[in-house]
């Protein structure tokens, strides 16, 4: 331990609650601050040798960077990884929960949390405000088609081969522009219901143009053109994967970066009796589901071989022995009789090795 003062701060969005723990004298002190950095700093620095940490979570990573900037020597825990006596849990107040931190930082049983620059923060919520946007559209777009089903629209049409159009495509606006109600407040409420689309297909164009944008920058270029070699993977997920992880080479394993995704499998065994379940579901959500979205391109993938100017001929090599593996392993999964969900959840897991491999590769890790 290289501190002698552990000080929990219980963050909320409009106060903090510190507890200062000496572990030499048992000496306990706490007390409501404000949220202004400048007043944290000063009451942590008025004691012994302090080192402070706090829960991840919605309060971000704004106060770690602000306490050290005023010398504070601050950490971010994973409150995933913080298990609370069963006791304590008919006793939650902020101070407990403040007195909880100290006390598991001097006991050095904190699971840091790797504090993101301000340049790769601002990437991702850039790389967020595209999945906010995509869900946006979806729900508009249902709106839109639940609200013509309810009055018995139904976009119907097909090709010259007998194959039935499909919908949002030139074809199904020109016949939604020919739509017309007897009743005025339908018509009404078929124009907002448009107007939402179209102003969430615009929000979602702009901000994919700013993404390829910044994709192209130096930091991360090479490594989001590396994970474009694999199928499934286009700019905007290869960019989302990149400023999530931010440094690939500080997972030790593979594993570990899969595990991180939540994508690893859960269990519940004991003794002899050994169970395993679905996957764990704790860690990134952003990632994990854009694995798993990916993840079903190899149910019907052709192992083609993908390249791209400016990527190492080993690196290429690598991704696609990972498409070849990916699209064998889907394969036998079926083979073998697994729902298409299990075996699409699998191969998200061994997708994420591959990604982890070949960000490392990038970075001059392995």
């Amino acid at each position: 331990m290289n501190h002698v003062t552990s000080i929990g701060l219980d963050v909320h969005a409009r106060s903090i609650t510190g507890a200062a723990f000496n572990p030499i004298t048992g000496e306990v002190v706490t007390k409501k601050l404000g949220t202004s950095p400048a007043e944290v700093a000063d009451w942590v620095l008025s004691f012994e040798e302090p080192k402070a940490v706090y829960e991840s979570g919605v309060t971000g990573f704004y106060l770690v960077r602000e306490l050290r900037a005023l010398g504070v020597d601050c950490i971010v825990g994973a409150v995933s990884k913080m298990q609370k006596p069963a006791a304590d849990k008919r006793r939650k107040n902020d101070r407990n929960d403040a007195v909880f931190l100290a006390r598991m930082l001097c006991a050095n049983n904190i699971v840091e949390v790797m504090v993101p620059d301000e340049e790769c923060e601002a990437m991702r919520d850039l790389s967020r405000a595209l999945e906010d946007a995509r869900d946006d559209l979806v729900r508009a777009k249902q709106r839109l088609s639940k609200f013509l089903l309810r009055h018995g629209h139904v976009f119907d049409e097909v090709n010259e081969k007998g194959q039935r159009k499909g919908n949002w495509t030139q074809a199904y606006w020109a016949w939604v522009r020919k739509i017309e109600f007897g009743e005025e407040a339908d018509e009404e409420a078929f124009a907002y219901y448009i107007s939402e689309v179209r102003h969430f297909e615009a929000h979602k164009k702009q901000i994919e143009k700013f993404i390829r944008s910044h994709a192209r920058k130096d930091r991360w270029r090479e490594r989001v053109d590396a994970l474009c070699l694999i199928k499934g993977i286009e700019t905007m997920t290869a960019f989302s994967i990149v400023v999530e992880a931010n440094v690939f080479s500080r997972f030790d394993s593979a594993s570990a970066f899969s595990s991180w995704i939540g994508l690893t499998p859960s269990e519940h065994s004991s003794g002899e009796h050994v169970a395993r379940g679905g996957i764990t579901k704790a860690g990134n959500s952003h990632l994990r589901k854009q694995l798993i979205e990916s993840s079903w391109h190899f149910a019907n993938a052709h192992p083609s071989r993908k390249s791209s100017e400016g990527v190492p001929l080993r690196i290429e090599n690598h991704a696609h022995k990972g498409n070849v593996r990916l699209i064998e392993r889907r394969k036998a999964l079926h083979r073998r009789g697994k729902r298409p969900v299990v075996a699409n959840c699998a191969t998200a897991r061994e997708l994420a090795c591959w990604i982890w491999a070949i960000g490392c590769m990038c970075e001059g890790a392995a």
